[in-house]
């Protein structure tokens, strides 16, 4: 099993940075991909950002690309998603999700372990 503990949420003014943390812990030498999803009120999780084993790849939604930075640190099994110039719209509880499938993937379902998320706000 593989534990993921988020933290870093908060509420900031459109326009505003955020760091959230992730730390992952137990077999952890299992997983490969990391990501970060989230999810508004009323709407369906969605993609973020993900990062590959290596941290040399990373892919992200449109709707961040160019704002939001996801790294990681695998020394210290920890996933970073900093956010830059953050809009209303990504106001969600996001999440940090691990998955012990090669490929880099944008997909819900092929992450296997979720950390319980934290609340971002984005006042206007």
């Amino acid at each position: 099993q593989v534990q993921l503990v988020e933290s870093g949420g908060g509420l900031v003014q459109a326009g505003g940075s955020l760091r959230l943390s992730c730390a992952a812990s137990g077999r952890t030498f299992s997983t490969n991909g990391m990501a970060w999803f989230r999810q508004a009120p009323g709407k369906e999780r969605e993609f973020v950002a993900a990062i590959s084993r290596s941290g040399r790849t990373t892919y992200y939604a449109d709707s961040v690309k160019g704002r939001f930075t996801i790294s990681r640190n695998n020394a210290k099994n920890t996933v970073n998603l900093q956010m830059n110039s953050l809009k209303p719209e990504d106001t969600a509880v996001y999440y940090c999700a691990a998955s012990t499938i090669v490929r880099l993937t944008s997909r819900l379902g092929d992450y296997d372990y979720w950390g319980q998320g934290t609340q971002v706000t984005v006042s206007s």
